[in-house]
């Protein structure tokens, strides 16, 4: 018999196991536990042990399949039906998202009326996809902690959770936290005893996350359901305070130390669901999508698809070593002279020795600019500014209007693969 372990201030509490159902006899829902291991934590899923290898996003299921992902990540339940039927199609599993309304976006969790239409709302969207065989567990809200100042949404969370566990006793349910702090910790664990497990999303000090939840006291069974890159509010900043992207190198780089140092070293850790399997604007086009507008992948997809896999694919996607304006790099934080030309240096490479291509583009800063994860609309490019004269080396236009901007490269190898950066500058 597995056993199944809720956490609670002070102790961990055994419940009753809930029934099983063999999804392979009946084609409905697979049974999803959470199991005490001798040193930590694991999913089983149809009673096998299962380690979430995901991502956030539920396009390109094809390509995560193929880099040996086995799990995606949801933020609400729209286009529920098609996304776990397209998931189940390839053997993939489902974390579903349930859209909880959040403080800063103007919800009152002192209203109670509110809070229940709310809680009605979604039992509704639990009972319609709860017997589907891709779904994993359930992921209520995102990131509720985000600026937020009335704890009554634990409470709101710990009620949503027991709907869950009433209306499907087939999966668990978690809620994802920006970062890890006491105060957050210390309420899951006083206001939502319901939950199953937590989901942390951090970026930067993802190697910090094992220390840092057993400095807070979690010792129960964790996600991992966002990481990436160094984040845009993390990162070094210019002098005009934009803020400095990785490459896309660089990113692969960081992707694969901070992941083997937490989440495959954590025995806690149940998995994780990388950041973002798809594109979005996010400060900048390039930022956290692991595929470019155009569908190219870059090299933190052979990175995800070597530690999800053991191996690397076939051909791999090219790598920038170096960008420079005027000789200067991104830390040096750029000033130019409006109407003047500059010269660009480019260093590229690709492991395959694929013949590489480069296309420039040249943004003014974003300045739509949103928080956790809110849209944000692409800044309008200005063309004919850069002038290509080789691989390696291009001419750039400044523009007449005073205030920053972006220039950004694209390295292409010819088979869907890419390598990006970009350089901000001040005209003055």
């Amino acid at each position: 018999m597995i056993q199944i372990f809720r956490f609670c201030l002070p102790a961990i509490i055994l419940i009753t196991n809930y029934v099983a159902t063999d999804a392979q006899q009946t084609g409905k829902a697979i049974k999803v536990e959470i199991k005490k291991t001798s040193s930590g934590y694991t999913f089983t899923r149809n009673g096998k042990p299962y380690f979430v290898n995901g991502a956030g996003g539920s396009a390109r299921l094809e390509e995560l399949k193929a880099a040996g992902g086995n799990s995606i990540r949801t933020w609400s339940t729209g286009n529920a039906e098609t996304v776990l039927d397209n998931a189940d199609k390839l053997g993939l599993t489902v974390t579903m998202g349930l859209d909880v309304s959040r403080e800063r976006h103007g919800f009152n969790y002192d209203d109670a009326t509110a809070v229940k239409n709310q809680l009605e709302k979604l039992r509704k969207q639990v009972q319609k996809y709860k017997d589907h065989p891709a779904l994993l567990a359930w992921g209520i809200g995102n990131e509720l902690n985000l600026d937020y100042k009335n704890t009554k949404v634990w409470d709101a969370v710990n009620d949503i959770a027991k709907m869950i566990h009433k209306e499907d006793p087939n999966h668990p349910a978690t809620t994802m936290l920006a970062g890890i702090n006491q105060k957050e910790i210390d309420h899951i664990k006083a206001k939502c005893p319901a939950l199953d497990l937590i989901s942390v999303q951090v970026y930067g000090g993802l190697a910090k996350v094992p220390q840092q939840l057993q400095t807070t006291g979690w010792n129960g069974p964790y996600l991992v359901t966002e990481w990436g890159p160094t984040g845009h509010w993390e990162c070094p900043k210019t002098s005009w305070g934009a803020p400095i992207e990785e490459t896309s190198t660089e990113k692969a780089e960081v992707y694969k130390t901070r992941y083997e140092a937490s989440i495959v070293k954590d025995k806690n850790c149940l998995g994780s669901y990388v950041f973002l399997w798809g594109q979005k604007q996010e400060r900048t086009p390039t930022w956290y999508g692991l595929f470019t507008e155009a569908g190219e992948t870059s090299e933190v997809v052979d990175i995800m698809h070597y530690l999800w896999s053991n191996k690397w694919p076939q051909n791999r996607a090219p790598g920038i070593t170096s960008l420079k304006i005027d000789g200067k790099s991104a830390r040096s934080s750029i000033h130019l002279n409006p109407q003047e030309k500059y010269l660009i240096a480019l260093s590229a490479s690709d492991p395959d020795n694929d013949k590489l291509t480069v296309r420039w583009e040249l943004l003014p800063e974003a300045t739509d600019l949103g928080q956790g994860g809110d849209r944000e609309s692409r800044p309008v490019a200005i063309p004919d500014m850069v002038v290509a004269t080789s691989l390696t080396n291009a001419m750039l236009s400044v523009p007449t209007k005073l205030g920053a901007y972006r220039l950004f490269v694209y390295v292409s190898d010819g088979h869907n693969h890419v390598a990006t950066a970009n350089i901000p500058f001040f005209v003055h």
